[in-house]
């Protein structure tokens, strides 16, 4: 891991595992098990138990060890425990194995320390995945190296997925919306093959259509942003649940920055940036991955609703609206014709309710469905056919030919979309995926899914910082840290500094000032700052301070930001912006985004703060100086892309006048 894989090239290190000729397994109960699915899902090549002492297993005749094999095996299972493992692995990388497996588990997650890195020595050039990892399951060939359980068919083409959860691939496998998998891999401990690799191995297969993945933690950014260029390229999208979104990445904050930074919002800022979708739950993935599988990734935002029922139609728009959906009213030209159809009983809008006055008419329920889809990106159409099991759904039939007539005819996506889950069963679903049409279950689920489908797509060629290893980081006082943000040529108060308050020269300053004690990442918390002092020889001592700051208070301030940059352990390193001063973390009106930045990007940003129009000139106020604000920002981070030994910078608050933006407040982490 470290440099950009060989991308959606076929000829990968992974290609024999992933896509094996030959299989051998190892370990009694495991490779039963292995046999046994490899056999039902067809899989025409020699499956080779190896075992010591057993005659057979599962009917197929073992050998005693893996020299009696007839060749090099393409994919190896090795459900032994973890000591043999090693030896094992070490033994099939001399005989030139394609790759393998490793299922067992209790290495460095057991506290086993050394055992895994003995582990990916012994293995050398060959390819392994885990160990503690369940395995690959491929669809397309019947390929299974997989010991449990599955609930996917063989198929032609299909999505790919990954998870770093053996347990929640299981269950995405046991899914009945007749979404076709093509792949299941699990990555283990990833102790050689990284997130990237396998995602390219898999995306590589031209049978593949998209990637769904359930990530907990991503190895490598600059080599998975990477990637993710590389699908689109392919035009193939990638959809993530990620996981962990409180983990000790953003935890344990000594500034507002990495306090404010949390929650998952430099994960999903990689993410969006580099272009992938994100969802939170493991329906939704499902639903993306469908749209993706049909349509392809980036599907338009303009998007029309049509449903029978003003209940349906309301509803649509209350969930439509907390979901992020704009349902844009249709055109004069769209409601001529539309009216000519539907009568001037109906009202029309978006969302549509067209009622059931032609309810049954094929062609008048078409010529409505697809005037309507013409003047937007993509459709949503409210259909829940009658359970076959109890009714007849043979009236919904009309409306269901309407939707793929529209698709048709406009060219642009049209979804069934069901109100309930259940409403669709799988085999009407899977018919519908076969037709070119993406039916999607659950109306709140679907919509989630349709934002997340039009997620940016990414920035050409963009890559995360390196993490870079700190040691730990020191406090630089603030009178160092603002001559060093001077120099960068952020605007910094006139200010002088003192170790006493008697010492400090005021002469040459402007009254009213900040006084400020040095060395407290808080100030405000410590008691460490007063404002509005005539004449700091006449202000008691603040305990704890190692010296004294003395400034001209920044007149004509019009808003205040929080500016940070901080190393990211995983993402290099992260911007974030908001609102500032004391009540920062109260407000929480922040966004997050993953260095390196563009001008643009950081502007795009700000005026997505819920209190942007306070920067925007709100009420006929004065505009402050937002461009200031972000020749700042871009300062901060060309600091902190000069010097590796930087570990973070945050101004707050940056107090925006008409003209300036001033930097009252900083604190700077460096490594010693």
């Amino acid at each position: 891991m470290g440099s950009e894989p060989a991308i959606l090239s076929a000829n990968t290190r992974l290609s024999r595992l992933m896509r094996p000729r030959s299989i051998a397994v190892l370990g009694a109960g495991w490779a039963k098990n292995v046999i046994d699915q490899c056999r039902k899902m067809g899989f025409d090549g020699p499956v080779w138990p190896v075992h010591p002492t057993r005659e057979e297993i599962s009917g197929v005749p073992c050998v005693r060890s893996l020299a009696e094999l007839p060749e090099a095996p393409d994919a190896v299972f090795i459900g032994v425990n973890r000591f043999a493992t090693i030896e094992v692995v070490r033994e099939l990388a001399a005989m030139g194995a394609g790759g393998a497996i490793c299922f067992a588990s209790g290495w460095e997650e057991s506290g086993e320390a050394g055992l895994q890195a003995q582990l990916v020595e012994a293995a050398g050039a060959m390819p392994i995945l885990g160990p503690n990892c369940y395995g690959v399951i491929n669809y397309l060939d019947g390929a299974l190296l997989w010991p449990d359980e599955h609930g996917g068919r063989r198929v032609e083409s299909g999505v790919a997925l990954i998870s770093q959860s053996s347990n929640i691939v299981i269950n995405l496998t046991m899914q009945k919306r007749g979404l076709p998998v093509a792949y299941v891999a699990c990555l283990g401990n990833a102790a050689q093959v990284g997130l990237a690799e396998l995602a390219g191995a898999v995306l590589a297969d031209e049978r593949v259509t998209a990637l769904g993945m359930y990530v907990e933690g991503i190895d490598d950014a600059p080599a998975f942003a990477a990637l993710a260029e590389a699908a689109r390229a392919a035009g193939k999208g990638i959809v993530v649940v990620k996981s962990g979104k409180t983990e000790a990445s953003r935890a344990a904050a000594a500034s507002h920055t990495a306090s404010l930074a949390g929650g998952g919002a430099a994960s999903s800022a990689y993410l969006r940036q580099a272009g992938i979708a994100e969802v939170d739950t493991l329906a939704a993935l499902i639903e993306v991955l469908t749209v993706f599988h049909v349509h392809g990734p980036g599907i338009g935002a303009r998007l029309c609703s049509l449903s029978c029922s003003g209940g349906e139609a309301g509803l649509v728009a209350d969930l439509g609206a907390r979901a992020g959906v704009t349902f844009e009213p249709p055109t004069d030209a769209q409601k001529d014709r539309l009216g000519a159809v539907l009568g001037p009983l109906v009202a029309l809008a978006n969302p549509l309710d067209y009622h059931t006055f032609i309810w049954g008419d094929g062609p008048k329920t078409e010529e409505v469905f697809t005037a309507m889809l013409e003047g937007y990106d993509a459709g949503i159409y409210i259909i829940d056919p009658p359970r076959p099991d109890r009714c007849d759904p043979a009236s919904f039939e009309p409306a269901i030919k309407a939707i793929e007539v529209a698709q048709a005819v406009t060219g642009k996506p049209a979804f069934p979309v069901s109100s309930l889950p259940e409403n669709f069963d799988e085999e009407r679903a899977a018919a519908m995926i076969e037709r070119g049409i993406a039916p999607l279950m659950g109306l709140e689920t679907a919509l989630e899914a349709l934002v997340a489908a039009q997620r940016p797509a990414g920035l050409s060629g963009w890559r995360p910082w390196r993490v870079v290893d700190a040691g730990e980081a020191v406090l630089i006082d603030e009178a160092k840290a603002k001559a060093m943000l001077a120099e960068a040529g952020i605007g910094v108060p006139k200010g002088v500094t003192a170790a006493g308050l008697t010492a400090l020269d005021v002469l040459g300053l402007k009254a009213p000032f900040a006084l400020k004690g040095l060395g407290f990442a808080h100030k405000t918390e410590a008691g460490a700052v007063r404002l509005g002092v005539t004449d700091p020889c006449d202000e008691d001592e603040m305990p704890g301070a190692v010296g004294y700051l003395c400034e001209e208070m920044v007149v004509g301030g019009l808003a205040e930001l929080l500016v940070g940059i901080r190393r990211d352990p995983v993402y290099g390193a992260t911007l974030t912006l908001g609102m500032g001063g004391v009540t920062a973390e109260l407000l929480a009106d922040t966004v997050t985004l993953v260095a390196p930045v563009t001008r643009a990007e950081i502007e795009t940003a700000l005026k997505g703060l819920k209190l942007w129009p306070l920067l925007d000139g709100w009420r006929g106020r004065a505009r402050p100086a937002v461009g200031r604000a972000i020749d700042a920002a871009l300062a901060m981070q060309s600091m902190m892309a000069a010097d590796p030994a930087l570990q973070e910078i945050e101004v707050n608050p940056l107090i925006l006048t008409a003209t300036e933006a001033v930097a009252v407040d900083a604190v700077i982490w460096r490594t010693s």
